[in-house]
């Protein structure tokens, strides 16, 4: 999950440095989506190893 934030985050680089300001947007707001993604599914692990909960991965 953060991988694909990463690579959203550098395509919107690339494309604000070479003026594509749609393609920018668009993979910025993919990019954000991801990163919430993996914060939000990383503070569940966090969580329930806290509590003791054992996970089937």
């Amino acid at each position: 999950m953060l991988y694909y934030a990463l690579v959203f985050f550098v395509i919107a680089i690339v494309a604000g440095l070479l003026g594509f300001k749609g393609v920018e947007s668009g993979a910025t707001k993919i990019a954000k989506f991801f990163f919430f993604i993996f914060i939000v599914l990383a503070l569940l692990v966090v969580g329930a190893a806290v509590l003791g909960i054992k996970l089937i991965f």
